[in-house]
């Protein structure tokens, strides 16, 4: 049985304070320990907060919204569309690399992993934190989407000069809580192999964040995995 306790970067500590002493996110720990009691989850406990503790709350220069984990074994490690290293690439994730190569040029990666974007400032968030294996959106409607939609509003409240890129239909609901006069929005279909061709591909997400970012004197982010 997994005892690991999972822990937040101190900046988001303080930030999230509010949202960590509500009644919903108590609810909500509740439900993740006697999930646990029952099935595997994923990610394991000590990822559950990954994209927080890679991207520190002043540190967020891009935001990519995912919907769920992974709930494939091994695959799920805290970073939205992100799989471990040697890990198989699942579909979405080989049409990001896909749009990558296109747009920038950059060869296909060995590895899925996308720790070395999150730790220049992408913040690889997914709507809801975990998910019992096997089973999509077992965990949706929990209280993690209240919680993943507060830190949304709080980067768009606090921060300035960010980028959202919101990757399919779901992702694309979030535009209602960003200022779209302090921040830089891209939308575009889901990398899903069902949607992929209908306007993901050739959306160019990752020159286009770095044109913005550079015009406002923010250093670009390496895409080059």
């Amino acid at each position: 049985m997994e005892k690991v306790k999972p822990v937040i970067e101190m900046s988001w500590k303080r930030e999230l304070s509010e949202e960590f002493d509500s009644e919903y996110f108590f609810k909500l720990k509740e439900f993740l320990v006697f999930e646990r009691q029952k099935f595997i989850i994923y990610p394991p406990a000590s990822d559950i907060f990954a994209a927080f503790n890679y991207t520190p709350f002043n540190n967020v220069k891009v935001v990519i919204l995912g919907q769920d984990p992974y709930h494939g074994k091994g695959q799920a490690n805290g970073l939205c569309f992100s799989v471990n290293d040697n890990i198989k690439k699942p579909p979405s994730l080989q049409n990001i690399f896909k749009e990558l190569q296109s747009d920038l040029g950059y060869p296909v990666p060995e590895s899925g992993n996308l720790e070395k974007w999150a730790r220049q400032g992408v913040l690889l968030l997914n709507a809801t934190l975990t998910v019992r294996s096997g089973q999509a959106g077992s965990h949706q409607n929990r209280g993690w989407e209240q919680f993943t939609d507060s830190i949304i509003q709080r980067l768009s409240d606090n921060r300035e000069d960010l980028v959202f890129i919101l990757w399919g239909n779901y992702a694309r609901a979030k535009r209602k809580l960003i200022n779209s006069e302090k921040h830089f929005i891209i939308e575009s279909p889901h990398p899903s192999p069902f949607s992929a061709h209908s306007g993901f591909f050739g959306s160019k997400s990752f020159s286009r964040t770095n044109e913005y970012l550079f015009k406002h004197g923010i250093q670009p982010i390496d895409w080059q995995l």
